[in-house]
């Protein structure tokens, strides 16, 4: 595996870059927010000391939005677009700064591709109104689309009042005449495949970036903390389905241990790129 090449600075941050052969991946961050580790896992302070290195000083869980910008051949595609304008101003909304800086203007991106449906990973995605994507074609698994805007349509306002931002119903319509949809695995850019993880939601996604015989993985939020991938006893409270989840997140585990594979995932502390090691018989996790 190439090493990667050093991360630029998002307000302040490191943030994750990682070369996948000839493919691009570099983090856009959205800001972070934060919050107390057993709020939003079954696990008790007691717990989390093992775990303190994904804690900042104060003991609190620094949760990342934002999105990645791939860069494949002629296609620049987004993997999710971070909360939005609309949660905390002191602490997020800087997707589409962050996205200049990388040298892209909004127009120029090709595909937008929404690892699940949550308003966290589709903040930017629309206004509620039209796209601000204008020439991009929006992609995800059709068990989202149909979860989220059924006849029923989840209902995340409870999230969105504890997080900010604006409920999937709200910004998912205006990309409905510019959407391509998938079921099952396999190819959906050049260099790009997805891989169903289903639990979180129900079309929940890994995306696997791969180059030559490289490859690295963009893991949703079948992953929220690294934690996560080091026992099995895990459960998020954003889960659709609990154990579904877990079976997905184990499987998961299993492929990356020892593997050498880099994974990020959106709500990793700046959208860094690690390894799962097999250590000892116990799983360690290590930021590239």
């Amino acid at each position: 595996m190439a090493a990667p090449p050093p991360g630029v600075r998002h307000h302040g941050i490191n943030v994750g870059m990682m070369q996948i052969g000839t493919v691009t991946v570099e983090g856009v961050s959205d800001g972070s927010l934060q919050a107390p580790p057993t709020l939003m896992f079954n696990k008790s302070d007691q717990d989390w000391l093992q775990h303190s290195q994904f804690l900042d000083e104060e003991g609190m869980l620094p949760i990342e939005m934002g999105g990645f910008l791939v860069r494949s051949g002629d296609r620049l595609a987004l993997v999710d677009t971070g909360i939005g304008p609309h949660a905390d101003p002191d602490r997020t909304g800087r997707f589409m700064k962050n996205l200049t800086a990388l040298g892209v203007h909004p127009s120029e991106i090709t595909d937008v591709v929404l690892t699940h449906l949550h308003f966290d990973h589709l903040g930017w995605a629309t206004d509620g109104e039209r796209r601000l994507f204008g020439n991009a074609t929006y992609r995800c698994h059709e068990a989202d689309w149909d979860f989220f805007m059924g006849s029923v349509p989840f209902d995340d306002s409870l999230a969105v009042s504890l997080m900010g931002g604006r409920t999937s119903s709200e910004l998912l319509p205006p990309i409905a005449d510019h959407l391509e949809t998938w079921s099952g695995d396999g190819r959906i850019l050049p260099g790009v495949d997805v891989r169903s993880a289903p639990g979180h939601t129900p079309g929940s996604t890994v995306i696997v970036i791969s180059s030559g015989t490289e490859r690295a993985m963009l893991l949703g939020d079948v992953v929220h903390c690294p934690a996560e991938l080091l026992s099995d006893d895990w459960e998020m409270i954003g889960d659709v389905d609990a154990q579904l989840a877990r079976r997905s997140r184990e499987a998961l585990a299993r492929e990356l241990e020892g593997s050498d594979i880099p994974a990020a995932a959106t709500h990793f502390p700046g959208l860094r790129f690690g390894r799962l090691l097999a250590a000892e018989g116990h799983r360690q996790w290590t930021f590239d």
